[in-house]
């Protein structure tokens, strides 16, 4: 499911992206946003198969927008979280631990920092600023560089299971979030991403036993949160007033 949402994302993205780019229709704009925000992410991998609330760690963000036409925004990103992940969290049919999980019994634990460039795409004039309430949600895609640092923990095998170390990856970003204005510059922002990860070292067991671990699937990460944001206005000086300065004495 979380595949297909990322390929319907990036798709939807891309095509509306090329389409305002390319349409005479799709005004240039002359805003842009500076923000900060705070949420949670996470990890879903090897010891944690499916997405888990309880594994949410605080993150922290800071992101610069800027407006290329009334759909599309660009935005450029970094963005600092914890991660952690553990095989007594995994619920399996009958309620408990699955027997595989039950029996490794490790855990993982670290960090990741990632600067990030995405393409946005606005459903509404979010810049029409004569509305009463003013919103428009929002899907975005784009590329992404990752740092993380992570220890790995077997409470019963111990051996190679226990490792750390570090690592530079890329991701694809991908998801969908809410843009509200409060004021003419002040902004409040909600949303919710995961990221394709092209590897299976975040919890350093895609090289064990192929019994104990799944050698086949690559691991992913979110985030999700909150941001306020500050938007800042560009007015453009007619070129009449560019080429002869002193009219504008």
């Amino acid at each position: 499911m979380i595949k297909s949402f990322v390929q319907s994302a990036l798709l939807v993205c891309f095509v509306q992206a090329g389409s305002a780019l390319f349409c005479a229709s799709a005004s240039a704009q002359n805003t842009s946003e500076l923000g900060i925000g705070i949420g949670a992410t996470n990890y879903r991998g090897e010891i944690s198969p499916d997405y888990q609330l309880q594994n949410n760690r605080p993150a922290f963000t800071v992101f610069y927008r800027k407006d290329v036409s009334v759909p599309i925004t660009l935005r450029g990103g970094f963005t600092a979280g914890f991660l952690r992940a553990d095989d007594g969290n995994v619920t399996g049919e009958n309620g408990g631990v699955p027997p595989l999980q039950s029996y490794r019994q490790a855990n993982t634990k670290g960090s990741i920092l990632e600067a990030s460039a995405v393409v946005e795409y606005n459903f509404l004039d979010y810049h029409y600023r004569t509305d009463k309430i003013h919103f428009t949600p929002y899907l975005f895609a784009g590329v992404a560089a990752f740092y993380a640092s992570t220890t790995t923990v077997s409470n019963s095998l111990g051996g190679e299971f226990n490792q750390d170390g570090s690592m530079l990856g890329f991701s694809i970003p991908a998801g969908a979030g809410l843009k509200y204005a409060l004021s003419e510059h002040i902004n409040l922002g909600l949303e919710v991403g995961v990221r394709k990860a092209f590897t299976d070292q975040f919890d350093h067991l895609s090289e064990q036993d192929p019994l104990l671990v799944n050698v086949h699937d690559q691991d992913w990460y979110y985030y999700s949160g909150l941001s306020i944001s500050y938007t800042f206005y560009k007015i453009p000086c007619p070129s009449q007033y560019k080429k002869n300065k002193r009219l504008l004495k």
